[in-house]
């Protein structure tokens, strides 16, 4: 399935972190913390302004991403957890 976000919308597939602590102490699923990091894999076209022009969006398909730890929608499509954020819910663009 192909997800067109829309507006200033986009799709992140989250990068989950070790599951085990330093000192080798697997954790269970209710004591991780919600990731904030993941790789945008749709972008929708951008929002509009006043006079109906868009504005173009600040990240692209591929770009490694932090975001809100509470922000976003979360889905699952083919096995996958995804989220769905707005352009405003994206801290920074991770380079290098």
């Amino acid at each position: 399935m192909k997800l067109k976000p829309l507006g200033d919308r986009l799709v992140v597939e989250p990068i989950e972190r070790e599951q085990t602590t330093p000192s080798g102490l697997v954790l269970p699923e209710t004591a991780k913390e919600k990731p904030q990091e993941g790789e945008v894999i749709a972008v929708g076209p951008g929002r509009r302004d006043e006079d109906g022009d868009r504005i173009a969006m600040d990240v692209a398909v591929g770009d490694k991403v932090l975001y809100a730890k509470y922000g976003g929608t979360e889905i699952k499509i083919d096995g996958k957890k995804l989220l769905i954020l707005k352009e405003t819910d994206v801290l920074a663009i991770v380079e290098g």
